[in-house]
């Protein structure tokens, strides 16, 4: 079992850092290595192996994020403002499309919940298609773009975040990423942007999955953790791992991204849409 969540945990944390969506490597990781991601210990699994890439991001960026975010009183404000108006956009849009798909995709029934569409690969095949080309535009402009961040953009880049919540294999860091290079911005603080954003929403998320598990089950806090306990100190291995992949993918993500590689992540996104999408035309 170790060896599994230890292979897991490398998956989890480069598919989550790097622009390429997690999901689809994670849910095909698991079933090659018949894990049941539906079982309470196999999800508080995956919530400690998100955790340790999002303190992977916080330990990679924190030096830089300091001279970019915490430079002067001013710097601080303006980037706080960013970030909260950003996050706010990303609620709106990930709210509203939840409430259209449960309403109008899944017919609005008392069960109808977003998270139906997850594991359908039309739209995971799609969405990483999507993803793939928006990647490729971006990596493709010539101008080395100059623009600071400003409130619009800010506001853009939450808007297409929450365009990636409801849609797997619609890369969160690829999207905004991306979205802030074709706005003009220099490639670092594209970046450092983009896994600020991340952070102020990953608790927020594993906070939701644990709400939706202990609801699906009729769970309490006390009763997961318990059927958790045997998984506690191979899931805090697993954490380390995921931190360290993580750290190794991120360093990847930002030379590619400056040495301008970044569009091979959209070519590889495309090439990984054909194989889900042929995948599900075989009936697999």
């Amino acid at each position: 079992m170790l060896l599994k969540i230890l292979i897991l945990a490398i998956v989890q944390g480069a598919a989550e850092l790097l622009p390429v969506s997690s999901s689809a490597h994670v849910i095909l990781a698991e079933k090659l290595m018949g894990m049941d991601p539906t079982r309470p210990e196999m999800t508080l699994l995956l919530v400690m192996l998100h955790t340790g890439t999002m303190f992977a991001v916080i330990f990679y960026f924190w030096k830089s994020w300091k001279r970019s975010f915490f430079d002067s009183r001013k710097t601080l404000k303006d980037s706080a403002a960013f970030i909260a108006a950003a996050t706010f956009f990303t609620g709106v849009v990930g709210l509203l499309l939840k409430k259209i798909i449960e309403k109008f995709v899944l017919g609005g029934g008392p069960h109808a919940q977003v998270e139906q569409i997850f594991g359908n690969l039309t739209i995971i095949g799609t969405a990483l298609a999507a993803v793939g080309v928006l990647i490729i535009i971006s990596g493709w402009k010539r101008r080395s773009g100059e623009k600071e961040l400003d409130m619009k953009g800010s506001c853009l880049i939450g808007a297409v975040q929450g365009l990636c919540l409801p849609f797997r294999g619609f890369s969160r860091s690829g999207a905004t990423i991306s979205t802030g290079l074709i706005l003009g911005m220099k490639k670092l603080p594209a970046e450092e942007f983009s896994f600020a954003l991340a952070v102020v929403l990953t608790p927020a998320a594993i906070a939701r999955e644990l709400w939706r598990l202990m609801a699906a089950h009729h769970l309490s806090f006390a009763n997961l953790t318990g059927a958790a306990a045997g998984l506690l100190y191979p899931s805090i291995i697993g954490m380390g791992f995921s931190f360290i992949s993580g750290l190794m993918a991120l360093r990847w993500l930002s030379n590619w991204l400056e040495k301008g590689r970044w569009h091979f992540f959209g070519i590889y996104c495309l090439a990984a849409s054909a194989v889900v999408l042929g995948l599900h035309l075989s009936g697999l």
